[in-house]
């Protein structure tokens, strides 16, 4: 278990807990395999030093456009990740959530969906 402590601009700490289940499905306690895991984190990485890339452009003073389609780059490989987590969630604990009646974990996934895609 992990804990966080993220601060923002409005000045509010907000603390989080994060486990290696879902906390969405608070009766389930599906784990993601080592694959999964490093698979996720190998597209986050990439998407990470593509956006490190996107702000080396600033600092040199490239073209505003070449930066804007740079960035929109960016945003694909992170909704990418994303849909890639969705998809194994959907696989196993949703379908697990609809075979043991667990509306919260589905509420939660509706949620987090439209979080997702706003």
């Amino acid at each position: 278990m992990h804990d966080h402590d993220h601060h923002h601009d409005h000045h509010h700490e907000h603390g989080h807990t994060h486990e290696n289940t879902h906390e969405c499905c608070h009766t389930h306690t599906h784990t993601h395999s080592p694959e999964h895991n490093k698979a996720v984190i190998n597209r986050l990485n990439r998407a990470i030093g593509h956006l490190e890339a996107v702000r080396t452009m600033v600092e040199e003073g490239r073209d505003c456009s070449e930066v804007l389609v740079q960035i929109a780059a960016v945003r694909s490989a992170i909704n990418n990740v994303g849909k890639f987590i969705l998809k194994e969630h959907i696989s196993h604990c949703v379908v697990d959530a609809v075979e043991t009646g667990d509306q919260q974990c589905l509420d939660d996934l509706e949620d987090a969906i439209n979080k997702f895609i706003k």
